[in-house]
């Protein structure tokens, strides 16, 4: 003999496969909460500096171009792990790094891909370079690749 479904059994079982998927949700949610708060972010590197330098990032949309942790556009280089990319581990080489490359991109070149002039400040070199040292310093489960490209 068949058994039928009356309209309470299969309203518990839509109510009770509801609650255990939004429970499912909700654990996830926390247990990803956690981890961005705990593990992947250095709350205690966010000086001023790296803060300023994160202003000047979107002050000037670098994200226009550049992606960094893959969010952005695709034009020029992800810079998420730019600063390991180049071999920069202070603040100071990283001030100079990215200084000295942004300076000697060239401008006016017809039918070439070009790093706009933003005339920055020592002050904002220094801010971009400690906020792209940060960046680089988060454990984002090695994305992006590390590699030349």
């Amino acid at each position: 003999m068949r058994e039928v479904m009356t309209k309470s059994m299969a309203r518990n079982i839509f109510y009770g496969g509801s609650l255990f998927f939004i429970l499912i949700f909700v654990g996830l949610t926390a247990h990803s909460h956690r981890y961005i708060v705990t593990q992947s972010t250095d709350v205690a590197g966010l000086t001023e500096s790296v803060k300023l330098g994160k202003h000047v990032w979107e002050k000037h949309a670098c994200i226009n171009c550049h992606t960094i942790l893959g969010e952005g556009a695709y034009f020029a280089p992800e810079l998420a792990n730019v600063m390991t990319r180049w071999g920069v581990e202070t603040s100071d080489e990283g001030y100079d790094a990215l200084k000295n490359w942004m300076q000697s991109m060239p401008t006016g070149i017809e039918g070439r891909r070009q790093m706009p002039r933003f005339d920055l400040t020592e002050e904002e070199y220094r801010g971009l370079a400690d906020f792209l040292l940060w960046t680089d310093a988060i454990r984002a489960q090695d994305w992006p690749p590390n590699d030349a490209g």
